[in-house]
């Protein structure tokens, strides 16, 4: 099987599905002629022409709110959000419209849409193109969340999403898109690369959503991590030899709890890591969660591991960033506790 980028897989898996299904419609700032800011759609407008892969106006609203209607229509639209930093004007479309349409039509109208973003920091791309608002959208009633964390996962989880009948949001992290991180880290770059291309399977094939995965065994304490922070994880028990079992949650919404509960029971520890600010992320429902769902088991505190507080830090970011050496810390102190 040949061995992709994030961005390749993602590519690749748009294909797949625009060439098996002719309701798949892709579209978004700069998705059609020049193929995406990030290339994930390069070629797919020369392949399927400019009514199945075409450019829509600075307008992120109207981007997502015409694929409301285009799925309603039956069509499956897959739009893209430039970054997700650009959402904020297309997030009432979502909240009130996408998410509600199956609810508000007792059954007679579903909404298949997938709009993809990507998502957290990497790039130097400071306050406006790095944000990592994944909360704000797993508190919706109604939308379908996933943070893939590899290329095999991102082909199959984006195919999934585009069969799913309801709409799925997508956080396609960039700092993953094109393989090996850049040198500004607390690791060397070389160590980071054999977990980020990914021998992808050609064809169709589906990573189902609400399934998580283990991405490393372990006895000692669990680690809940998603996206970059993977890669976090995993390197971060390399450097410590603490015998994590690092799972990798690929959905947030739905949530594999089963894998979860399983893992910090036997474990009777847990770390759970996010690149978002700490107050009111993610990680604090999953910790809720662990602690309804396993108190008798644990042996120390839930952890979190986090963003800053603060505005994302342009020409800090590397420093906002949970790496391993901060990882590492809370793992050692939550076997210490």
């Amino acid at each position: 099987m040949p061995r992709k980028t994030m961005i390749e897989a993602i590519r690749d898996g748009l294909d797949v599905m625009m060439e098996r299904d002719k309701r798949v419609v892709v579209y978004g700032e700069d998705v059609g002629y020049f193929g995406g800011v990030f290339r994930c759609t390069a070629g797919l407008q020369a392949k399927y022409g400019k009514e199945r892969c075409f450019d829509a106006p600075i307008n992120e609203s109207g981007i997502v709110g015409t694929a409301i209607g285009m799925a309603a229509y039956g069509l499956r639209p897959c739009v893209e959000i430039q970054f997700a930093d650009y959402m904020y004007p297309a997030y009432d479309q979502l909240t009130q419209e996408a998410s509600r349409l199956r609810y508000r039509s007792a059954g007679d109208f579903t909404c298949p849409l997938v709009v993809r973003m990507p998502t957290g920091g990497g790039i130097f791309g400071g306050q406006t193109h790095s944000q990592s608002p994944e909360a704000l959208f797993t508190h919706v009633a109604g939308l379908k969340v996933v943070v893939p964390s590899n290329p095999v996962d991102a082909k199959g989880l984006l195919i999934a999403a585009i069969e799913d009948p309801d709409p799925v949001i997508i956080l396609e992290p960039k700092r993953l898109y094109n393989g090996p991180f850049d040198g500004h880290h607390d690791r060397p770059v070389t160590s980071w690369s054999k977990h980020e291309l990914g021998e992808v399977p050609d064809g169709h094939y589906v990573v189902p959503l609400g399934k998580a995965l283990i991405r490393r065994p372990g006895a000692a304490v669990t680690v809940l991590a998603y996206g970059t922070m993977v890669h976090v994880a995993l390197a971060a028990a390399e450097e410590t030899g603490i015998d994590a079992e690092v799972i990798d949650l690929r959905t947030l919404v739905p949530l594999d709890l089963d894998t979860i509960v399983e893992s910090v029971k036997k474990t009777g520890r847990c770390v759970v890591i996010h690149e978002a600010t700490m107050t009111s992320g993610y990680g604090a429902e999953l910790v809720t969660l662990v602690q309804e769902n396993c108190f008798y088991h644990l042996e120390a505190p839930v952890a979190r591991v986090a963003g800053w507080d603060t505005p994302y830090p342009h020409a800090q970011e590397w420093d906002y960033f949970p790496g391993p050496a901060r990882v590492g810390r809370a793992l050692i102190e939550t076997m210490e506790a």
